[in-house]
This record gives C-alpha cells, sequence and structure tokens, in this order.
C-alpha cells in the first residue's frame, strides 16, 4: 500500500453535529459513524457514499461512541443518557438495550469471539454482558472518579483492557481478577489496544505518548 502525505482523499460531510466514534465493517469497505446530532451513519470507504443515516426515534439524546461486532451484522451504540443499544443492522432497527449505567456511556467494545460486550460510563464501573442471554453478569467497580475512556478485548476473550487514569488489564472470569496495573502516563490515557497475540499492550495518553507494555 502507497500512504500519501498532505492530501485528503475524500471528505464526507454525513453528520450535523460533532462526529463522537467510527468502526470499521469487518469486510473493511465500510465505516459506522456515530453522532451528537442522534444518528449513525454507514458509508462506503472507498467512495465516501453515505449509504444511510438513521436516528433512534426512542430517545433525544445524542450518540457518544459505537462499536461493530465482529460478524458485521450487529453493532452497539452509547448514548449521552447512558443507554447502550444493539442494532440490527440489515433491518436498521434496535434490538436490545442495555440499561444500568449512569452518565454518559464513554466506550464499548466486544469480544472477538462475540459473546461479550464491556460497556463503560461516567460511572466508574466497567459492564460486562452476556449476548447470548442478553443480560450483565459482571460489573467491575473502579476507584472513584476513575474515568474509563477505552475497552478492548484481546483476540481470546480472555482478557479486557482498561484506559483511564492507568491503563488496567482484567481477567474475563466469574471474579474478573485484576491482573496488572500500568501507572506510567502522566495523563489519562484516551485509549488501549491488545498487539497480535497479545504479545504486548498499547496505550495513548493526553500527556502525548505511546506506550506499549510486556505481557512477559
Amino acid at each position: 500500500k502507497q500512504w500519501y502525505q498532505r492530501r485528503v482523499a475524500i471528505t464526507a460531510g454525513i453528520h450535523d453535529g460533532p462526529v463522537t466514534g467510527l468502526s470499521l465493517h469487518p469486510t473493511g469497505d465500510y465505516v459506522l459513524s456515530s453522532s451528537a446530532d442522534q444518528h449513525w451513519g454507514f458509508s462506503d470507504i472507498n467512495t465516501g457514499k453515505l449509504l444511510c443515516k438513521v436516528a433512534d426515534q426512542s430517545v433525544s439524546h445524542g450518540l457518544t461512541c459505537c462499536q461493530f461486532h465482529p460478524d458485521g451484522l450487529i453493532f452497539g451504540t452509547g448514548t449521552s443518557d447512558s443507554l447502550v443499544k444493539i442494532w440490527d443492522f440489515k433491518e436498521q432497527k434496535s434490538a436490545a438495550n442495555f440499561p444500568g449505567h449512569s452518565g454518559p456511556i464513554s466506550a464499548i467494545a466486544f469480544s472477538e469471539n462475540g459473546y461479550y460486550l464491556a460497556t463503560s460510563a461516567d460511572d466508574e464501573v466497567v459492564k460486562l454482558w452476556d449476548l447470548r442471554k442478553l443480560k450483565n453478569f459482571k460489573t467491575i467497580s473502579l476507584d472513584d472518579k476513575y474515568t474509563v475512556r477505552g475497552l478492548t478485548f484481546d483476540n481470546s476473550g480472555h482478557y479486557l483492557a482498561v484506559a483511564g487514569p492507568d491503563v488496567r488489564l482484567y481477567q474475563i472470569s466469574k471474579q474478573c481478577d485484576l491482573v496488572v496495573t500500568w501507572a506510567s502516563h502522566t495523563q489519562d490515557a484516551t485509549d488501549v489496544r491488545f498487539g497480535p497475540n497479545a504479545a504486548y499492550v498499547a496505550s495513548v495518553s493526553n500527556d502525548r505518548t505511546l506506550k506499549f507494555y510486556s505481557s512477559n
């Protein structure tokens, strides 16, 4: 692949408010966007064409984040009024609601095996949901004033990384034990990702640094 500097290939005017989230479809050809204008949009990456734009008529609050499920058939959105919604992409309709948070939803993440969904909000907890049963099976309590800014599962679905005032790694089990905490950033971590085969964890921060943590 060739990458060009100082050149914008496509500019797509999709939303009427700030764009709050992006998620790439598993095929790599489409992108999902969420916005404070209460809509989610689905666009063709190659042409920049908006294929559909949908508003949730049941709520009057903006969307704060979005994420495709690994199968590409459903996706999740978070709202500023603490609701997590699962959407059927083909039908363009809400398939399930996950209440229980308080405050705007800050992050959502699906496990690669498609079984679990992790969600966070401005309420100092991370909730884990079983998508097969459509129920919350674990709530991880965090420190006072801990703001989650990013969530991600490793490919096995056995570990969850959390980005916030520090970077934390949890093992997904009945207890959801805290495995390790990295507090090397000088400001809040804004996102976190696993490397291939969870060989490392990478995080970015408001302190303008990118850090890598070994799994050994």
